[in-house]
Formats: C-alpha cells, sequence, structure tokens
C-alpha cells in the first residue's frame, strides 16, 4: 500500500509560527501538525519569490540551470528531458491534483495538463476507489498582496517586534501586525484542510507536508537573500506505518538544512517510483535519506530589477556573493511599493531620519556577506572581516563556487542574450563558466589591480567574458575609478548590445555622461527587445539625468504592454520630471492583471481578499 499524500502550501510566509518559537504566532492547527510530525528549523527555497521557487519545487532544478527560469517573471521554453514531479507521480498511479495556482516561470502550453486536475475545485476526493493521491494547496491569504491593505485582527501594531535593520515606522508596524492576521487566517484555512483529511478516516494513510515557497514579504524580505526571503517553514507528519521513512521523534526538530527542490526526490523516496535524471535536489526522508551540509538559494531579476546574488545557508551561517555591488538593496520595486511600509522607509531614507543600520538598504552592496544566524537571526553584523570567521568565510567561498559549477549556474549570461539557448549555454565556447565565473568573482572585488584582466578579456571571442570584463569595468568606475579613457576605444569595437550598455554605463560614471545618456536611450528605443531596452532603462536610471535627451524615448515607454518597461519607464520617467515621491502611483495592477491572464497561473485570483479565500469551494 502506497501512503497517501497531502501537500499545504501558504504564500510567501515565513516561519513565524508557534511550531518555530513564535510567540506572537496564533497558529493552532499548523502547531499541531509539527507536535505530531518533525519540523525543519532550516529550510530554505531556492529563490525569494514564488515562480522561480515553484519551478525548482516542480522539477527538482535549481532555476539557474534553465534559464530563464531564474528570473521573475519569465516564460522560457522547458527542455525536452525535464519531468516534473506530477508527472513521475502519476506514473508511480497516483492521483494529483493541485488546487490551484501553476506559475511556474516556464512556458507550458497547459501547465494544467500535468495534473490530474488543476483547478479551483480540484480535491483527492474526486479520485477513483482504492487510488492513492498526491493531493497540492494552495494558500494565498499570506501572499504579498495580502498586507498591501491593513488586516485587522488579534495582532496589532503595539504588539509586534520588527527586525534590527527596520526603522521602528507605523506603517512598518502596521504591515507586519496584519501579516500576523493573515498567517492566523491562513492556519483557520489549513486547519480546515486537515479537518477534511480526518472526517474521510484518512489521516493514518496520509503523509502531510507543509511549506512555503519563500519568506515573508516585508522590507528586505520577499526578493532578497537574506532569511526573512529564503527560510521557510517545513514540517512533514507521518503516520505510524510510514514513520520508518523519518523515524524521528514526534514533535522534534531537525536543525540540519534542507531545500525546496528536495521535494522531487523526497516524493520520489515516498512513491518508491524512479525520479528523473539529472535531479539537483536530495531526499529528506526516506531509506536514502541525505543530511546536506550547505543550501543554496540566489536571486536574479525581479519584477523590472537586475541584481545577481548567490548565497548558501548552513545550519549556522548565510554566505552572500553579490554579483552586482553598483547597485543598492533598495531599488524601486513598482509592485512592492504598494505596501505602505516600503514607501514609509523611502520616505524615512529620503528624509535622512535613519540611523546607518536602518539606511543600509539603501546603499550600494559589498561584494560578500557572511552572517551567523544563530547569534544575529537579523543579519545585520557583517563577518566576512572577522579573521575568527576567515576558515568559514574561504570555505563557504569555495563551496558556492563548486555548487555553481555543479549545477552549470546560467546566470553569468545576461537575460535574452543569443548565449542563454540551450545550445549556446552548453557550448565551453560560447560559455566557459569556469573562465566567466573567474572574471566574475574578481569583478566585484572592485580591485584596480585587476583592470588588465577585465581589458584582456574584451578580445574574447565569448560574449559572456566580455561582459563581464566590462562589468569589472563598471564596478571600478562605479568605485571612483576613472576608466573612461580605457572604454572608448571597446565601445567603437564592441557588437554584443548587452556589453555595450554596460560599456556605456560604465564611461558615463566619468566624463563621458552626455555621449553615454545618448547612446542608451538608443538602446532603450522601441526598435530594441524587451531585454535590452529594460537593461538601458536601468542604466539611464544610474546615471545623471539629462531630461533633454531620454524624456520622449522614456515618456513613450510608459505605455508599453511590458509590465517591466512600463515600470521601470515610469519610475525614471517621474526622475526626469522631477516629480518622483515614494507615493507616485506607477504600478497599474489591473492592467498587469490584463496582461498577465491566461500566463501559468497567474490572474485575479493571485491576488485574493479574505473573503475570496474562504467563499472558494473546495469539496
Amino acid at each position: 500500500m502506497q501512503p497517501n499524500i497531502l501537500c499545504l502550501v501558504s504564500e510567501d510566509c515565513p516561519p513565524r509560527l508557534g511550531a518555530y518559537g513564535d510567540l506572537q504566532a496564533r497558529t493552532p492547527n499548523i502547531d499541531g501538525l509539527a507536535a505530531r510530525g518533525v519540523t525543519f528549523d532550516t529550510a530554505t527555497c531556492t529563490s525569494p519569490v514564488c515562480a522561480p521557487s515553484r519551478f525548482s519545487i516542480l522539477t527538482g532544478r535549481h532555476p539557474e540551470s534553465v534559464p530563464p527560469a531564474q528570473h521573475m517573471t519569465a516564460w522560457g521554453e522547458m527542455p525536452k528531458d525535464i519531468i516534473t514531479y506530477p508527472e513521475m507521480m502519476r506514473g508511480a498511479g497516483y492521483y494529483c491534483t493541485n488546487n490551484s495556482k501553476t506559475h511556474y516561470n516556464v512556458d507550458l502550453a497547459d501547465p494544467t495538463g500535468l495534473w490530474d486536475d488543476c483547478s479551483g475545485t480540484a480535491h483527492w476526493a474526486n479520485r477513483a476507489d482504492g487510488i492513492p493521491f498526491l493531493a497540492v494547496f494552495n494558500c494565498m491569504l499570506t501572499h504579498e498582496s495580502g498586507v498591501f491593505e491593513s488586516q485587522e485582527g488579534n495582532v496589532g501594531p503595539a504588539d509586534v517586534m520588527l527586525p534590527a535593520h527596520l526603522p521602528d515606522l507605523p506603517e512598518l508596524r502596521q504591515d507586519l501586525a496584519s501579516y500576523y492576521n493573515r498567517i492566523e487566517d491562513m492556519d483557520s484555512w489549513m486547519g480546515e484542510r486537515l479537518a477534511e483529511l480526518d472526517a474521510a478516516g484518512l489521516t493514518e494513510d496520509t503523509i502531510v507536508i507543509y511549506y512555503s515557497d519563500h519568506g515573508s514579504a516585508l522590507a528586505r524580505s520577499k526578493r532578497f537573500c537574506y532569511d526573512d526571503g529564503l527560510r521557510v517553514p517545513l514540517i512533514v507528519a507521518l503516520p505510524e506505518r510510514w514513520r520508518h521513512l523519518l523515524p524521528e521523534a514526534q514533535g522534534s526538530h531537525i536543525g540540519t538544512p534542507v531545500s525546496l527542490v528536495d521535494l522531487l526526490q523526497t516524493l520520489a523516496a515516498i512513491a518508491k517510483a524512479e525520479p528523473p535524471v539529472s535531479v539537483q535536489g536530495v531526499p529528506f526522508l526516506g531509506p536514502d535519506r541525505l543530511t546536506r551540509r550547505y543550501t543554496a538559494s540566489g536571486r536574479d531579476r525581479m519584477d523590472a530589477r537586475y541584481d545577481l546574488t548567490r548565497t548558501l545557508r548552513s545550519e549556522q551561517f548565510r554566505y552572500i556573493r553579490n554579483y552586482a555591488p553598483h547597485r543598492p538593496w533598495g531599488q524601486y520595486y513598482s509592485y512592492a511599493w504598494l505596501a505602505a511600509g516600503y514607501r514609509a522607509y523611502e520616505k524615512a531614507h529620503l528624509a535622512g531620519s535613519l540611523t546607518p543600520l536602518q539606511n543600509r538598504f539603501w546603499q550600494l552592496k559589498p561584494a560578500e556577506e557572511l552572517y551567523d544566524m544563530a547569534a544575529d537571526p537579523d543579519s545585520v553584523s557583517n563577518l566576512t572581516n572577522d579573521p575568527a570567521h576567515a576558515d568559514t568565510l574561504a570555505e563557504m567561498r569555495a563551496a558556492l563556487d563548486a555548487h555553481m559549477m555543479e549545477i552549470h549556474d546560467c546566470s553569468l549570461i545576461p537575460e535574452g542574450s543569443v548565449a542563454q539557448s540551450e545550445i549556446n549555454r552548453n557550448d565551453p565556447v560560447i560559455y566557459p563558466l569556469t573562465r566567466v565565473l573567474d572574471v566574475a568573482n574578481a569583478a566585484i572585488q572592485c580591485d584596480l589591480a585587476n583592470l588588465s584582466t577585465f581589458l584582456a578579456v574584451q578580445s574574447e571571442t565569448s560574449p559572456v567574458l566580455r561582459y563581464w570584463g566590462a562589468q569589472g569595468l563598471l564596478f571600478l568606475a562605479v568605485a571612483g575609478h576613472d576608466v573612461a579613457t580605457k572604454i572608448k576605444n571597446l565601445i567603437k569595437a564592441e557588437t554584443d548590445p548587452d556589453t555595450l550598455i554596460v560599456l556605456h554605463e560604465a564611461a558615463g560614471q566619468n566624463t563621458d555622461t552626455k555621449a553615454a545618456v545618448r547612446a542608451l536611450t538608443g538602446l532603450a528605443d522601441s526598435d530594441q527587445s524587451v531585454w535590452i531596452r529594460l537593461k538601458a532603462i536601468t542604466a539611464l536610471t544610474a546615471l545623471p539625468l539629462f531630461p533633454e535627451i531620454s524624456r520622449d524615448v522614456i515618456a513613450k515607454a510608459v505605455d508599453e504592454p511590458s509590465e517591466y518597461i512600463r515600470g521601470a519607464a515610469g519610475y525614471l520617467l517621474h526622475k526626469l520630471d522631477g516629480t518622483y515621491t515614494p507615493d507616485s502611483p506607477i504600478f497599474d495592477r489591473d492592467l498587469f492583471l490584463k496582461h498577465m491572464e491566461g500566463h501559468s497561473g497567474i490572474g485575479p485570483q493571485s491576488f485574493p481578499t479574505i473573503d475570496s479565500i474562504k467563499a472558494q469551494e473546495i469539496v
């Protein structure tokens, strides 16, 4: 007999739960599940945003190994050799349902076709007699959009404690209080799903797995590679007859790291199914259960903003490598700024009322970060220059390099580049990953001693090597080094538009600002691809403003179909006109939904109200 499997998923939900020791949380149903199950204290997702993380869950692969799945949002082609976990489980005889979020960040002709039923009424109760089920229920109550308006409940703003890196602002307190109230509603919703199972007499026949797709929606949480964005709840409750798969005592906690990329392998272990080849996860239960030393995560483009980061989490430490040290953490995200907390946070920054720690979010990033999560759960004390942690830093540096090589991390290829195609990214001439990684790792150090390396690779045939050499020049320019004379001849010889954008921005940091703005404005015009235009607009945003050169092109872009172009251009237009405030209405929610309808489960149901969730019929 095979066990049933019930997967309960809460969107955008950190482990702010009683089962994880949070005294503010009101989560009796999830806490009860943990009391009869096992809680994983160091569970992480692969990306601090939903679609790339969901791709990892679906495929058992890191999204950056299958570009452009690592970006938010992307519609890349699914390689033909990838088998998803619902396909695997259906092959093992399971009736598989999903209620009902998809948004897998890949262009599937029919994402619902992966399942026996994928809809708002999908339910294990609809299976034929005697068939085991794998049923997924996604609760949207804790989604980021849930705190865009205050949610009243048992927790008020005065009750919460903000993380150390955030200022004590009423709006941020309200955001966190609203989040706790949404979590309480989510817990009630989860309790209903567990009650259905119990009423059908199936609790002792069903393994329950509860998790979230990524962390919270507070400022510097979702979209960012700290525990607030990457650490997720993961609780597994097994009936007695399957306790051998995870023999720890009921109510116990496991501290060693696990990742959501491990779910596919874990489901295969439960069902005794043969997992697809080349999956990158490991099972966290079953006879072949493996213990990880580290889990790996990262972020790439989030909405309209590029910011490449890679990170490892051990049981005690988090190591972060920032491949965009020339950009602040606090780039403007038009959707996130629908939250009052983000707007208030930026207002305080612009008013100069923040402490240095609170203001760090609005500054340029260091190349590397290292945090002792046991002593510093809010990740505010960077230990990279602490001699006492030099060995840990060196070990995690090497481990991250090895991981990026092992999964063939393709995020060092610019989005939309011809080098990104499946054939080209696996061609060592076009994408020599070892050499690219060496140049990228040198670039982020912003060390003038590496200038000759960045110049030398400009003669390479690989556009990716040239791109990262150009990035090294840009990072030096942002750090205050005059590299403009070195760049002029490179611009004349370069044909790759991604590299040209970087070179122009680097030149614009020094003495050729107007010429750079003029060139980037041309690359932002509508005859270029969406991705080139988006990168050009981003570069223009980072340079001094010349409305007489770029305003007409940017104003035209504000009305385009691409949400990313509209968001980036809308922000820049306000800057060019001198009208920007954090309250500027740039994100158009209704237009966003209109353009996203039909794309992998994105639609009005992705932005729920409590009433709409509770009214949804689940039979």
